[in-house]
């Protein structure tokens, strides 16, 4: 036997779709009003359901389109059926217990359907608190990670940046310690490649270095030339073009002395013809210049002039000494000042007075120039080193408080 249920804006209706489907001979054997349930069913008409069946020979019972494999009893009441004619009053007390049973069924269906429901409303509950809680997670620690490299002197601007681009990583599964090792390497790229002073073709390298009064330029020329001859047995010649400072000068050839190579002072620019005629053989010329204020436009142009003509026939490098402990704004307005000197690379002096190593990152995103070395005291010629991303970068994320 199939029974189904139809539903129908009336009992005609049902009945008709009932017809419909299971033929002629389907038996109507309850009718009942229904109401939509929900918010929806507050403002629909009542409907009519008509439950019908049709004798057929199988052991399966389909009930709101789905089949339901009948109980051994009801079976057994089948096949009974098929083998005698079935008395009325019997028939109409099998119908019966079988509508009580899908009844039944549908109320447990539909509780099972609730309860599932209603678990997984507390799973979506539950799983949006663990989302919730991941992402509280990852902002207090981008903003830790800004906090740190601000505390380090690290631009804002930048460290804002810098969690920008870590936040986009940010993906189910991510672990904070991910997110760390990618911060940690997108800083060292960000630090790019270390170039040093180097042979480059033939002849003389002429080797300017430019920048502020009082960062150390004349210390730090005298420890690369000091390694420059005792580890690489290198030439080496030394000039200055400070006529300024008598001291610097005269510093400058006390370490030229110890060393025993050869130095000149450089006054105007057929000086330095000269001299660079004259160590035409060597591996390296070292040229100090003249500190000055970033605000002294003459004595820019004048060292400005003195690199022109070095290059005209020599290989030429540049480097612009800044001490990190100089404050970032006038960080800017020097290096500002000294962009007439094309592809500078960047020394670093005075690490050895500061923990906040910040300016460092700032000074290398706002001029796009190679870190060359550092220097971290006032010993010759111990107190230099080639610059070390790796190092500096552990200790912009370290929190020095």
């Amino acid at each position: 036997m199939i029974i189904k249920k139809f539903v129908g804006k009336n009992e005609e209706e049902a009945t008709a779709a009932a017809k419909k489907a299971l033929g002629e001979k389907a038996v109507v054997m309850n009718v009942r009003d229904i109401k939509k349930k929900g918010i929806t069913g507050l403002f629909s008409k009542p409907q009519v359901e008509v439950t019908a069946a049709i004798e057929e020979m199988t052991d399966t019972v389909v009930a709101n389109d789905k089949p339901i494999n009948l109980p051994p009893n009801l079976k057994a009441m089948q096949k009974k059926h098929e083998a005698e004619p079935a008395e009325e009053e019997k028939e109409e007390k099998e119908d019966s217990a079988i509508e009580n049973k899908l009844e039944s069924l549908q109320s447990l269906i539909e509780k099972q359907m609730k309860q599932k429901s209603e678990a997984a409303e507390e799973e979506a509950v539950q799983a949006n608190g663990e989302e919730k809680r991941e992402k509280d997670e990852v902002e207090r620690f981008l903003t830790l990670i800004c906090d740190t490299l601000e505390d380090n002197e690290v631009s804002g601007k930048y460290a804002r940046s810098l969690a920008d681009e870590v936040e986009k990583l940010n993906k189910p599964g991510v672990s904070i310690d991910f997110m760390l090792s990618s911060i940690y390497q997108k800083l060292v790229l960000k630090f790019g490649e270390t170039r040093t002073i180097a042979k480059t073709g033939n002849g003389p390298e002429v080797v300017f270095f430019i920048g502020p009064t009082g960062v150390g330029k004349t210390t730090t020329i005298a420890k690369i030339a000091s390694k420059f001859c005792v580890s690489d047995r290198a030439k080496v010649a030394l000039l200055t073009t400070d006529t300024y400072r008598v001291k610097a000068a005269e510093q400058l050839r006390t370490y030229a002395d110890i060393l025993n190579v050869p130095f000149r002072i450089i006054y105007e620019l057929e000086d330095l013809d000269s001299a660079l005629d004259e160590f035409v053989d060597y591996d390296y010329i070292l040229v100090d210049t003249a500190g000055h204020s970033p605000k002294n436009d003459e004595q820019i142009e004048s060292q400005r002039q003195f690199i022109d003509m070095a290059m005209e026939d020599f290989n030429v490098q540049v480097y612009l000494v800044l001490s990190v402990t100089t404050k970032y704004r006038d960080l800017i307005n020097i290096v500002d000042k000294y962009s007439y000197a094309n592809d500078y690379r960047l020394i670093f002096t005075k690490l050895d007075e500061t923990t906040a190593l910040g300016n460092m990152l700032n000074l290398k995103l706002y001029t796009g120039a190679d870190v060359s070395y550092i220097t971290n005291g006032q010993d010759v010629p111990d107190d230099i080193s080639e610059f070390n991303a790796q190092k500096i970068v552990r200790s912009l994320l370290e929190n020095k408080s």
